[in-house]
């Protein structure tokens, strides 16, 4: 049942100039109206109210708000939650929605403006309320001298009920004298006034305002009475009692009034409720103090006020909270490692950063919990891998996405000055946990956003960092609560978008994607039976030969990650459900050759990435965000007047690689057999296939200049070699980035060779060993080593053309038969 939230809102609300039309009025009794019975209060005309509808109700007020927004508000005898007839009042408001809001999930907030006295001439129960025809009712007002004596005197009385009353804010005095004409003076008195719902009734139902303002005027000076007396004994007893005697006679004042009002049982019920909760919570003394202070402001404030209802919230967030309550780790190191190794294949660093974790643990049990940063491309398993560190060590798991977040409070929550202010992302996962001590992934951090409401990357600052997360203050809360026990797990497929403070905080993994072997041992132990069982096709004898699926991961896939090879499978297994499921009798068992019946032509061959047999085409390696990819670069020559000529899409550095390798191979074009007059009448054109790709960086500078090379020499490149690395004008090979990516493509891809600077052969320790073993690993140091590596030693000949390409650049049809062979 909906119930006044309050009688007189914030802010003034009373509208004396609000005269009901005559349309509306003839509107009001043209037709059945939505009926809302409401407890322990009484709307009158004029004045502005909130009423809390729930979702049954939802029906009714689209009824209102399609009839000129009119609803009818009476009164309820007794606190049943599904009155009769006979238990509604017969005299009732005429009100129009104002303003309509949802609040929540269940019920909407209508705002509603009282326009007149309404009796109800009919009445008919629609569940959940009623709807009704209504007959208008008029005040019979008095112009004589005698009504504005009465006016005078009641705004007197009732300014100085303002002066002495705690409860009534000072303006409402204002309010009452600047009103007219009398029925509204005396109705906005009655709205304010403390006075029980039959009295209010009484004076909703008068119609004789005279008669209407001598009743509100003997309550005033009742009420005067009562205020008058309270301050003499105030202000007697104010010199004996110290504050302790003080504020236990305010309690005793306010019990006393609450029994009269008949809701002391409930109010002090519910603060020993809540002082037994926070108790059992073993709150550090810092939130103590501070939930005591609200409880015994919870004590003072009326059950009717909005502010109740904000303060009990905010001390059952205190007392919810797992300040004491934590699991207890499971510092089995070999229980750790056979979960790890059970759900995830490979990722020795995440595992072993692990079990020195726990390994520590068993000696120091206060040893502060690392904040790890896994980064590496989609699909690799960083966020499951939270989910079985969390197994490992026995904790409560929490998930919590940062793509998108662009507003600071989503993390430190909002301060309760707002309306509806509730903790942040970190304090509500915890909370909903149940333990000081989580395991908690903050997942794509990379993919933080910020605008006018705050930087949340920001405000991470201090939660990812050991040395202040301990008395991490979400702005709800207001109080320090120590994150130092929760492990911090963070996930990215790029580094460079995180800030570099928000970096420093963080330990940072790099997950490399996976190389076919451990693709087929996932698909293996994990794919296939999670598609068969998540489909319910156990009982169908399904089963993949490992050629099948390694048909799958070479055509038909092309990442570093496995969801690509993860829909794949699932594919197949419905294609061969379908087949069944439609009468036909596939095979049980899928091969090799059935992966091309089942999903079609395959996207891509797994001996493409040959090296091109043209002079000026070469293999490249490149790291994108999926993994690593193998480039081919081409160079061609043409008449011109020494120009180069970059395209597919180059980013500024490695443009600059270009000129480099060119500036190289022009001053040592003697010592490459090139004569130096070639470049003089020749323009080169560089390209890098799939043009609508960006691409940068400088580890194409050996490429380029291989290539480059091999089309003036007319030497062609080494068949299944892949090249990577920075030069310098003399010829230096610098160390790149991305080097077990690379390897990873190249081994994908199905090359046998892979020329890297030497300065990077430390970093294929990183690199799995059957993949090191399936491919030469060619360390290089100047680009002399890399012609000799990557080129053959004699230049090709078709019927002298190639010669003479390289011998003399001046004959176009040489260089047209070159680009074109």
């Amino acid at each position: 049942m909906s119930r006044l939230q309050d009688e007189l809102p914030e802010g003034g609300d009373f509208d004396a100039e609000s005269a009901v039309p005559t349309a509306l009025r003839q509107s009001a009794e043209s037709k059945p109206l939505p009926v809302f019975p409401i407890r322990d209060a009484v709307l009158f005309p004029l004045s502005v109210a909130p009423l809390l509808i729930g979702r049954e109700g939802s029906d009714l007020v689209q009824s209102a708000m399609g009839n000129d927004r009119l609803i009818v508000v009476v009164a309820q005898r007794g606190e049943a939650e599904h009155p009769s007839r006979e238990d509604l009042y017969p005299v009732g408001t005429l009100a129009q929605i104002a303003r309509l809001m949802h609040v929540s999930n269940d019920g909407v907030q209508l705002i509603v403006r009282g326009r007149a006295r309404a009796r109800l001439a009919t009445l008919e129960p629609v569940e959940p309320y009623f709807r009704g025809r209504v007959r208008m009712l008029e005040d019979v007002e008095s112009t004589d001298v005698e009504t504005s004596g009465l006016v005078k005197a009641v705004q007197d009385e009732f300014a100085r009920v303002v002066e002495l009353s705690e409860e009534l804010p000072d303006q409402l005095e204002m309010i009452a004298r600047n009103l007219h004409p009398a029925g509204a003076v005396v109705d906005f008195i009655a709205t304010v006034l403390d006075l029980s719902v039959a009295e209010k009734q009484e004076l909703l139902e008068q119609l004789d305002v005279k008669q209407r303002l001598k009743s509100v005027a003997n309550r005033l000076s009742q009420k005067l009475e009562v205020l008058e007396m309270g301050r003499k004994i105030r202000e007697q007893m104010r010199g004996s009692m110290n504050e302790e005697q003080r504020q236990f006679m305010l309690r005793q004042q306010l019990r006393a009034i609450q029994k009269e009002l008949g809701d002391s049982n409930d109010t002090e019920r519910e603060a020993e409720e809540l002082k037994a909760r926070l108790e059992q919570a073993q709150l550090p003394e810092s939130a103590r103090t501070e939930a005591d202070r609200e409880l015994r402001r919870l004590n003072t404030i009326p059950t009717q006020s909005p502010e109740h209802n904000v303060t009990r919230t905010y001390l059952e967030w205190l007392a919810d909270m797992p300040w004491a309550i934590s699991t207890e780790d499971n510092l089995d190191l070999l229980h750790a490692r056979a979960v790890l190794d059970e759900d995830h294949e490979g990722l020795e660093k995440v595992k072993d950063r692990l079990l020195e974790y726990l390994a520590v643990r068993r000696y120091r049990v206060d040893a502060k919990s690392p904040i790890l940063c896994f980064v590496g491309p989609p699909g690799t398993g960083k966020t499951s891998l939270g989910r079985s560190i969390a197994r490992a060590l026995g904790r409560k798991f929490i998930h919590q996405s940062l793509g998108g977040v662009r507003d600071e409070a989503e993390i430190r929550g909002h301060r309760r000055t707002y309306v509806g202010a509730l903790p942040g992302s970190i304090v509500q996962s915890i909370r909903r946990s149940g333990s000081n001590n989580p395991l908690f992934v903050l997942d794509e951090i990379d993919k933080l956003g910020s605008d006018f409401r705050g930087d949340p990357a920001s405000a991470l600052l201090e939660v990812l960092d050991p040395e202040q997360n301990s008395s991490f203050v979400d702005h709800y809360l207001d109080v320090p609560f120590d994150l130092s026990r929760v492990l911090f797990i963070c996930t990215a497929n790029l580094l460079d978008p995180v800030p570099p403070a928000l970096r420093d905080r963080m330990e940072v993994i790099t997950l490399s994607g996976y190389t076919e072997r451990e693709k087929l041992s996932i698909a293996r132990r994990h794919l296939l039976p999670r598609a068969i069982t998540d489909n319910g096709l156990a009982a169908l004898g399904l089963e993949f030969d490992d050629d099948a699926v390694l048909r799958v991961i070479r055509e038909y896939t092309s990442e570093a990650g496995l969801r690509g090879l993860q829909r794949e499978l699932e594919t197949v297994l419905r294609r061969t459900v379908r087949a069944i499921a439609e009468g036909k009798d596939p095979p049980r068992a899928i091969g090799e050759a059935r992966i091309g019946e089942l999903l079609g032509v395959a996207p891509r061959s797994f001996e493409r990435a040959r090296s091109p047999d043209t002079p000026g085409a070469v293999l490249g390696l490149a790291w994108t965000p999926d993994g690593g990819e193998v480039l081919t670069i081409e160079a061609l020559a043409m008449p011109g007047r020494s120009n180069l000529l970059l395209t597919g899409k180059l980013g500024d550095v490695m443009k600059e690689s270009a000129q480099a390798a060119l500036s190289y191979v022009r001053s040592h074009a003697r010592e490459l057999g090139v004569r130096e007059k070639v470049f003089a009448h020749t323009d080169v054109h560089i390209h890098v296939p799939a043009g609508g790709i960006p691409k940068d960086g400088p580890s194409a500078g050996v490429a380029m200049a291989a290539a480059l090379v091999s089309l003036f020499s007319g030497r062609l490149a080494l068949e299944r070699t892949a090249m990577t690395g920075e030069i310098t004008l003399s010829g230096r090979v610098l160390p790149v980035g991305g080097i077990k990516e690379k390897v990873l493509a190249a081994h994908r891809e199905g090359l046998t060779r892979v020329v890297l600077p030497a300065s990077n052969v430390k970093d294929l320790d990183d690199v799995p060993l059957d993949v090191r073993r399936n491919l030469e690993l060619i360390a290089v140091e100047h680009l002399a080593e890399v012609f000799t590596k990557v080129l053959h030693a004699e230049a090709r000949r078709s019927n002298g053309a190639e010669h003479e390409v390289a011998s003399d650049a001046s004959a176009p049809r040489t260089s047209q038969s070159t680009a074109h062979s």
